[in-house]
């Protein structure tokens, strides 16, 4: 049995509306997985003690508590001589010591190994070390963290043990202000690998401006993993700014997987000793190029172009008031030694004029233009829009139609409404 064409039509053009629908829910669902899922890490909040990690402990005791207690103060004592403090006793020590951070730890029934970290309270410590004073820290610098690996370039796509890494270091003592993104929502798509390779300013200006930013430091972690549960070889470089400056780069390697993450703690403080060593010897500093404010120009060459608008200006005024005289002479005005009428002094008022400003010189042109009108006391900007309309108060001996009339002579389009003026060329 044959469909009559009008059916058939109906038929096809439910098909098309039907597969229309279900591309646009996949398109919608595909766009929610790029920013939904399992990623995101929140940074931990940073603290200003002094930090020491890596302190490395292999202890043993009567039982497993006392090694953990013994290991403990000795890795206070370590923390303590790599800041090369002074000789005080044990408890005085203990005292200066805020938190204790496990890296990674092995406890036995009398053994105690372990990778510890060490935090000192800056303002007790700090006055022991003769370090009490802040040092000045950088600006707000955007850190992007690169993983590569297996030819895939990731930053915040899925969670990775490098972003893991810098969530997890403590930069409170640092001289570099991290900022550091949580990977979570639209960061995947703001902050990618391909951005750190863009070299547009406007680009890096909206990027820096989402996360308060003045700048951007990108740390770079190549993984090569020799092969399965085998170790792993990691290359890292330091970059900086929109330019992906180089700064400096370092080989670390795990004997496998699971100290991996291990390495790459280690490899973040020796990142954050790279960008210290920059700051302090003036390679990071504000790129003047990222402020996309107004550009300023030079004083002495904005005073020259100050002086050529009013001596043009001026120009035009004398030519205008020339003319005037001119006209008056041949209309027979009195003009020299004549003895003139007394004239009851004109009521001078306010009025609003609008005139269009393409270019700066339209502004002065016009300017000058009306403060040459007979009967013009007075006339100043209110509202400059170059490229616009721009509007001008002006002081008239007269009525607002006696002005008008007065800027038509001047060779002026003019129409009048209300209380104000549109003039034009």
């Amino acid at each position: 049995m044959t469909l009559p064409r009008m059916t058939r039509h109906t038929a096809l053009t439910a098909i098309f509306a039907i597969v229309a629908l279900a591309l646009a829910i996949l398109a919608g669902r595909a766009l929610i997985a790029q920013v939904s899922g399992d990623r995101g890490i929140a940074a931990i909040a940073s603290s200003t003690d002094i930090d020491v990690g890596g302190i490395e402990v292999d202890v043993t005791a009567d039982n497993a508590y006392a090694a953990r207690e013994k290991g403990w103060k000795q890795a206070i004592q370590d923390a303590w001589k790599k800041l090369k403090g002074p000789a005080i006793s044990q408890g005085q020590l203990e005292s200066l010591v805020s938190a204790v951070v496990i890296e990674r730890e092995e406890l036995g029934p009398k053994r105690y190994i372990a990778t510890l970290g060490v935090s000192f309270d800056r303002a007790r410590a700090g006055a022991i070390l003769g370090r009490g004073g802040q040092a000045a820290r950088s600006a707000p610098m955007l850190l992007i963290p690169v993983t590569i690996s297996a030819g895939t370039e990731t930053v915040y796509e899925v969670r990775n043990p490098w972003q893991r890494a810098w969530a997890e270091y403590q930069p409170g003592g640092s001289r570099v202000d991290y900022v550091r993104p949580s990977g979570a929502n639209g960061d995947s798509l703001l902050v990618t690998f391909g951005q750190t390779t863009r070299r547009s300013r406007t680009w890096w200006r909206n990027i820096l401006d989402q996360f308060g930013a003045s700048d951007v430091l990108m740390a770079v972690a190549d993984l090569r993993y020799r092969w399965p549960g085998g170790p792993v070889d990691g290359t890292f470089t330091a970059r900086y700014g929109p330019d992906n400056t180089y700064l400096d780069s370092f080989t670390m390697s795990a004997r496998n997987p699971a100290e991996l993450q291990a390495m790459l703690n280690k490899a973040v403080r020796r990142f954050n000793t790279i960008y210290e060593k920059a700051l302090a010897d003036g390679q990071i500093k504000p790129d003047p190029t990222l402020n996309l404010g107004t550009p300023q120009l030079d004083p002495a060459v904005q005073q020259l172009i100050n002086l050529g608008r009013n001596a043009e200006a001026q120009a035009r005024a004398r030519a205008a008031a020339e003319a005037a005289a001119a006209q008056a002479a041949q209309a027979g005005e009195p003009t020299g030694g004549e003895t003139l009428p007394v004239q009851t002094p004109a009521i001078v008022s306010s009025f609003v004029v609008q005139f269009a400003t393409p270019n700066a010189g339209a502004v002065d042109a016009t300017i000058a233009a009306v403060r040459a009108t007979p009967g013009v006391r007075g006339a100043a900007t209110s509202s400059l829009a170059i490229g616009g309309t721009s509007v001008m108060s002006v002081s008239y001996g007269g009525s607002l139609s006696e002005l008008a009339a007065a800027l038509k002579a001047r060779g002026f389009t003019v129409r009048q409404g209300g209380n104000a003026l549109a003039i034009s060329r």
